[in-house]
């Protein structure tokens, strides 16, 4: 099972979900979150984690201008696309692509199988935010669901439910931003800890 540790913000944060063993950090470029940072102070940081550690940058409906020039600065392995970005779009990002679907029912779901990317990740619907939702969407919407891609599981993800999540879905990898937060943007270790411990034991 694959984790990705996203929202995140400063080094030592970042050095502890690598210490974990995460295999995806990821960085928000969208200057609406609350966890947004800097092409610049992401660069800072990725430069100091290890190899087995890919970063991720988070876009929502940003122009592949934009993306492409976070590209020039920082070494990120995968872009995410948390908006409402196109098939096409998509395929136009010079970097392999993971993206978002915000889950609100059934007709959330359809047209996922049109993007040809390297992952889907599914989040749960919350008016205008785009992650950092801290809530679950549905999970049983997925059972009937066939995805041509790797899933990332994500919404609402706690050291209390990854488990049962883990089982019903069986995702590639499952994402966590707020449930192992003090506050948006800053990691509790504690919490993080428990939640990669928690997988560890599920799987």
């Amino acid at each position: 099972m694959k984790t990705k540790i996203c929202g995140l913000t400063n080094a030592e944060d970042a050095l502890k979900a690598a210490e974990l063993g995460a295999d995806y950090t990821g960085f928000i470029f969208y200057s609406k979150s609350p966890r947004y940072v800097t092409a610049e102070q992401a660069s800072s940081i990725i430069k100091m984690l290890p190899e087995s550690t890919k970063a991720v940058g988070v876009f929502v409906n940003q122009s592949l201008t934009e993306i492409e020039e976070v590209l020039k600065v920082c070494d990120l392995s995968l872009v995410q696309l948390h908006g409402e970005e196109s098939p096409e779009f998509a395929s136009k990002v010079p970097s392999p692509v993971i993206k978002a679907f915000r889950v609100k029912g059934e007709e959330s779901l359809e047209g996922v199988n049109d993007y040809d990317v390297f992952a889907y990740l599914l989040d749960s619907y919350n008016g205008d935010l785009y992650g950092g939702t801290g809530k679950m969407f549905d999970l049983s919407l997925l059972a009937k669901k066939h995805f041509n891609k790797p899933v990332f599981l994500s919404g609402g993800l706690t050291t209390e439910n990854v488990c049962s999540a883990i089982k019903e879905v069986q995702p590639y990898a499952v994402d966590v931003c707020s449930g192992t937060e003090s506050e948006p943007g800053k990691k509790d270790h504690n919490k993080l800890t428990a939640f990669v411990a928690a997988i560890e034991k599920c799987v």
